[in-house]
């Protein structure tokens, strides 16, 4: 490539959630200069979203470019373009069209944590796509920081995966990750260092150059021809009030300019490949966290962001109008979970602050989802006014759910449901290894907790103090609901992560929850005097004041058994005063669920009522007299 150009290198950081990616980002983009002189630099700059704020999380890949000048060679510029991709497994589908965009990784692993289930589904597509692995070692600075144990488990872990290729070539390449160094770091310090700087010391350096080095010196410069008939990959989606759809592009041959007349090659909804001349009405390059339009080439090698597309989509390719040759369509793998989205059907509907209440509304929106998310499915289902939207995980659903609720949406949710298949015949579902590090003391609630969900433990080990590492194959619909529960049984101290395995036959009936419901039996005003009498009942979801209406679940029954209750009944006025009049009755705090919680709650014939200002479990029959008739057929079917 001629010295005119610059350099590239296309990279993605990766990890398991909380070992420090996004810092690490930021510490990069800060030493580059990327935020000027005199600029602001705020905290985890790359988590844009409000969701992505609270809840610390990565959950859509990022892209940004850092330019470092003269340090390619023959001192032209070098261009490092940093994916920063989800950690959670939930959002698998951001790292998988993230690793497509790229031709190498930085795995970064908590100094003390270790290598953890998202760090090996990161790892494992990375090896399958014959990747370079730059393993670095984050949080070196970490008290309880066990750098060469964590540095060899890495290792083991690449060796164990490498062994698991069915590709001989990428098995070879992958175990040729063992000679590349290995780098340590603390993000927080903005820190980086191919010396061990020992248990608890940030690494003895200045900044992030030798991250930088490493970069350059062992991930490929991009086999692109910049010479060659045109061809982009789109691989994600954006979007702007001023230019409509935006498709970010990663250019693996040829150039393309603003104006310039191209093939779209798209594919519809049965696979079919259509090809199309459309005009790049708008071309953007990223420069620090700044996405600006250019009027120069963009070559090959680089990625960039284009408008004037109205339909494009994730996979398609952008290529020579002469030549048009499409690249391999982006897959993700298969969804394992399932929820119903609709309107919302309650007797309350349109007085919870949403002003989108309609179904058509509703679908524009999901439709509008599948645009930018390639791991989501939406589905029809008997109803017009609801659909079947699958995802990897509940995470993944709730966050969408909670981003529509924030946008003004009035929706009902039903319960979690596993997405199943059938194989030769046998019904199959889909299964996950979960890793749970909790203290000894609750080893026994766990394995009975995991027991009773068809979990069967694969391996166990002891960790660093009384710690206990176990590990379990268990169907995925076994974790619908788990990790409240988890919790509760581990006093807040236990850790549960876990990757998707192959599906496997249908393990049997695992139980619903251990609690009924307190189910009020008409609409009003929850009272005091209600609540003081029911207190003995069970754990209370309302507090006086509160609205329901007949069949909202206003509470969890003590009994594994539904019961409905008058929470409106007021106390009886009369001129007697009783000895304890005057006496002050405590009611307990309402236990306030979030939506995660609300939707984990949900029974088989229950939903959440999801609005701006309330959200509620109800029944999906709201009348007492017509769910005992439905109990009834239900009955007369199984026999």
């Amino acid at each position: 490539m001629s010295t005119n150009h610059p350099e590239f290198r296309n990279v993605a950081i990766v990890a398991h959630v909380d070992h420090g990616k996004t810092t690490l980002v930021n510490g990069m983009l800060e030493q580059s200069g990327a935020f000027g002189d005199h600029g602001e630099v705020a905290d985890r700059v790359m988590d844009s979203g409000d969701l992505e704020r609270e809840r610390g999380i990565t959950i859509l890949a990022k892209n940004t470019s850092i330019r470092r000048k003269g340090k390619g060679k023959d001192g032209a510029d070098l261009v490092i373009n940093v994916i920063d991709t989800p950690g959670h497994a939930d959002f698998g589908g951001e790292v998988e069209r993230g690793l497509s965009m790229v031709d190498g990784v930085v795995l970064l692993i908590d100094a003390s944590e270790g290598p953890l289930p998202q760090t090996r589904f990161v790892l494992s597509k990375a090896l399958a796509a014959k990747m370079p692995v730059i393993i670095c070692v984050n949080k070196t600075d970490r008290p309880d920081a066990r750098i060469d144990e964590v540095v060899e488990e890495a290792q083991d872990l690449l060796l164990e995966l490498a062994a698991g290729l069915e590709d001989p070539e990428a098995a070879e390449a992958a175990e040729t990750l063992l000679e590349l160094p290995v780098l340590y770091a603390s993000g927080r310090e903005g820190k980086a260092s191919t010396e061990n700087p020992g248990n608890g010391n940030a690494p003895d350096a200045e900044d992030l150059q030798e991250l930088f080095d490493v970069i350059y010196n062992v991930l490929p410069e991009p086999s692109a021809d910049v010479n060659a008939p045109l061809q982009a990959h789109v691989t994600n989606l954006d979007s702007s009030s001023f230019l409509g759809r935006i498709g970010l592009v990663r250019i693996h041959k040829g150039t393309l300019k603003k104006g310039q007349q191209v093939a779209w090659i798209h594919y519809d909804a049965e696979g079919n490949q259509h090809v199309k001349q459309v005009k790049i009405a708008e071309l953007l390059k990223t420069e620090g966290m700044e996405r600006t339009s250019t009027d120069e080439e963009v070559i090959a090698g680089d990625i960039a962001a284009v408008s004037g597309i109205d339909e494009i989509m994730i996979g398609d390719t952008l290529a020579d109008p002469e030549t048009p040759e499409a690249l391999p369509r982006i897959t993700v793998d298969e969804p394992a979970i399932s929820m119903t989205i609709g309107v919302n059907t309650s007797p309350m509907a349109g007085r919870g602050g949403g002003d989108k209440v309609t179904a058509r509304l509703v679908k524009a929106r999901l439709d509008q989802e599948l645009v930018g998310n390639v791991s989501l499915r939406v589905l029809p289902t008997e109803r017009p006014d609801a659909w079947e939207v699958q995802g990897r995980g509940e995470m993944a659903l709730t966050v969408l759910i909670e981003t529509m609720r924030r946008e003004g949406f009035e929706l009902t949710v039903g319960k979690p449901e596993v997405v199943t298949q059938t194989i030769d015949g046998v019904l199959h579902e889909p299964y996950e290894r979960m890793v749970i590090d909790t203290p000894a003391d609750y080893q026994g609630a766990v394995t009975q907790l995991m027991a009773a969900r068809k979990g069967q433990m694969v391996s166990m080990g002891t960790g660093a103090g009384d710690w206990v590492r176990m590990e379990f194959d268990v169907p995925a619909r076994g974790l619908i609901g788990f990790r409240t529960t988890f919790l509760t049984e581990t006093h807040g101290a236990g850790i549960a992560n876990s990757y998707s395995l192959e599906p496997r036959p249908w393990a049997g009936e695992i139980k619903d929850r251990p609690t009924g419901s307190l189910v009020a039996d008409r609409t009003g005003q929850v009272t005091a005097y209600a609540l003081m009498n029911l207190a003995d009942r069970g754990t209370f979801f309302v507090e006086p004041g509160d609205e329901v209406y007949e069949g909202t679940v206003i509470g969890a029954n003590n009994r594994d058994e539904d019961m409905d209750v008058n929470i409106t009944k007021e106390k009886k006025l009369t001129n007697m005063r009783a000895a304890s009049a005057d006496t002050t009755v405590t009611l307990n705090k309402a236990k306030s669920l979030s939506l995660e919680e609300a939707v984990e709650f949900c029974g088989h014939d229950e939903c959440v009522e999801v609005a701006p200002n309330v959200m509620r479990v109800r029944k999906v029959i709201l009348s007492s007299t017509e769910r005992g008739r439905a109990r009834s057929r239900e009955k007369q079917r199984n026999k």
